[in-house]
């Protein structure tokens, strides 16, 4: 299966020398059976047509969808353009702008930042996953869908982020707000260098101490692909 990466966005340099950029992380996750080709979408760069890879998965970013970045409007066009030609898979920045180029919307949130390991219930199973009653992954935001888009619905939400995973009924696309693809270590360096502006940091990074669901959400983004 050709999947395309759309990269958004990179960690701070010190911290892609110890762990690399966001497109081997999805690489990682995805494990062997897919032929991964990154894109630097923040550069400019995007594949020729929707068309030329069986799937695409969209990154986190540093930015915000609602920031008036040259290469948003863009992508937002080109995800529009690849309903129903190719699956997609949004992680963070990727599950906003997913949600903005279908018809949601997307706002800083008042409820601040989202940091550490954080549980998800899940609300409806796909056929994609397994029976678990919740699941924890990494996360680390402050902008929220606000505006559910149509034709979405939410398989998975917490009291913090109640747009926590989407599937949508007119594509085959998913979309989670947390990050399966990073590994405690990355997140808890991410934390550590973002300390001075962040809230709640020791509770954070003691819940990183925590079990994981990182495993599971992969093999469900997995079975979703190869579906």
């Amino acid at each position: 299966m050709k999947v395309g990466i759309l990269e958004t966005g990179a960690p701070p340099d010190p911290l892609v020398q110890r762990f690399g950029a966001y497109p081997a992380m999805m690489s990682a996750m995805l494990g062997p059976g897919f032929e991964t080709e990154s894109f630097d979408v923040a550069a400019g760069a995007l594949p020729a047509a929707p068309d030329a890879h069986d799937a695409y998965l969209i990154t986190g970013s540093p930015a915000g969808v609602y920031e008036p970045h040259a290469w948003i409007p863009p992508l937002k066009a080109f995800l529009a353009g690849a309903r129903g030609k190719a699956k997609l898979v949004g992680l963070c920045f990727g599950h906003q702008i997913m949600a903005e180029a279908f018809g949601g919307r997307v706002e800083k949130s008042e409820r601040g930042w989202g940091i550490g390991l954080q549980s998800y219930d899940v609300a409806e199973r796909a056929l994609w996953m397994d029976d678990v009653q919740s699941f924890a992954i990494p996360v680390s935001h402050q902008d929220q869908i606000v505006v559910q888009p149509p034709a979405s619905r939410i398989l998975a939400a917490n009291r913090f982020s109640p747009f926590g995973l989407l599937a949508y009924d007119d594509q085959p696309a998913i979309s989670f707000q947390g990050h399966p693809e990073w590994e405690p270590a990355f997140a808890r360096a991410l934390i550590e260098y973002r300390r001075a502006r962040l809230p709640n940091v020791d509770t954070a990074l003691a819940s990183l101490d925590e079990p994981n669901d990182r495993a599971r959400v992969g093999e469900w983004i997995r079975r979703f692909l190869r579906s």
